[in-house]
């Protein structure tokens, strides 16, 4: 026997990616509905080998339904998640609403699939940040190994985690430099992402930091360790998907690279691409569409006592998205509701 699965937002780049995945890995649906906004009703969206209709989340009873992976802003999810979980619908969050509710376990099931059973204290689970949930996974088994202490890490994001709009951004503005006639000024972003870097995710906060900055500090602390400190700079790039992190790490036990290169290899999760020769490394292009978290470029850090430097790259519309809320069902499925 198996779910009765909703998806909602399922005609945005994330709700179509967990359609995919849900497939892809055979999850065990015996229902599916998939729902958006009054102003998509009836688009066609897949799943595996069949074509679906969206239907009306306004007017969606989620009575009887087993698990909801939500795929749209705060403000519809404040509006619609409280609904379908007094309803007995398991959300599954994908926006930052609950991310921060100490009621709603934040979770990365390779990092702390045990803090899932907080669930039913409001009937959610919340799905971390796509820059955190990579850098958690490669954090974990070193952590478990040496004691993290300090993190400091510099993000390269693509726009894919702006959304369709960054997307639509860098292609129309790539296509304007070869041909300037059609200039295409910025909307999504702040300033040129074509051919160019911002360093400005999300909006400032009064210390001078970004709030995605400040989601990295606050999502590790609660997944990972809240002694931990942790730095950030993000940074979006000119990359239609994938998400690249730059991490230096701070140890209180010493720890050579080449003991966390085997750590790293053998840990869930983790693809381990680390030759030191050219190409011998995983760019984003090479990430997406995989499951995996790849790390790359493991080295000591001479600049501080057990220090270890690495290169983080994940498909950020799958980990950092639409994968980990399904691996969150699969462990909800696993260990609570036990239908499939």
């Amino acid at each position: 026997m198996g779910y009765k699965v909703v998806v909602v937002g399922a005609t945005g780049n994330v709700g179509r990616e967990m359609l995919n995945i849900l497939a892809e890995r055979e999850f065990p649906v015996d229902e599916i509905a998939v729902l958006a906004s009054r102003k998509s009703l009836g688009t066609e969206v897949s799943f595996g080998d069949k074509t679906l209709k969206t239907k009306d989340l306004d007017t969606f009873d989620f009575t009887g339904w087993d698990m909801a992976l939500f795929a749209v802003g705060s403000d519809a999810t404040k509006l619609y998640a409280p609904k379908a979980a007094a309803a007995g619908c398991v959300v599954i969050d994908n926006s930052s609403l609950y991310r921060y509710d100490p009621d709603v376990p934040l979770i990365v099931p390779e990092v702390n699939a045990d803090a899932i059973m907080g669930y039913a204290k409001k009937n959610i689970i919340a799905n971390p940040n796509c820059s955190t949930a990579q850098m958690v996974v490669a954090l974990k088994p070193l952590h478990d190994r040496a004691k993290i202490k300090r993190v400091i890490v510099s993000t390269y994001q693509s726009v894919s985690g702006a959304g369709k709009e960054g997307m639509d951004e860098l292609w129309e503005q790539t296509k304007a430099v070869y041909n300037p006639v059609h200039e295409v000024p910025p909307k999504k972003f702040t300033k040129q992402i074509a051919f160019n870097v911002i360093p400005h995710i999300d909006v400032f906060l009064d210390d001078g930091s970004t709030k995605e900055e400040w989601k990295m500090v606050a999502e590790t602390k609660k997944i990972l360790d809240p002694k931990i400190k942790l730095n950030a700079t993000c940074v979006r790039v000119p990359v239609f998907v994938g998400h690249s992190e730059a991490i230096n790490i701070e140890f209180e036990e010493p720890l050579d690279w080449q003991e966390a290169q085997d750590i790293l290899r053998e840990a869930p999760g983790i693809m381990l691409i680390d030759k030191r020769e050219p190409g011998g490394y995983i760019t984003p292009i090479e990430a997406v569409g995989e499951y995996a978290t790849y790390i790359s470029r493991v080295r000591q850090d001479p600049t501080v006592d057990n220090g270890i430097t690495l290169w983080c790259v994940s498909d950020n519309l799958r980990k950092g998205a639409a994968l980990n809320a399904v691996q969150i069902a699969e462990t909800l499925g696993n260990r609570v509701l036990k239908k499939g």
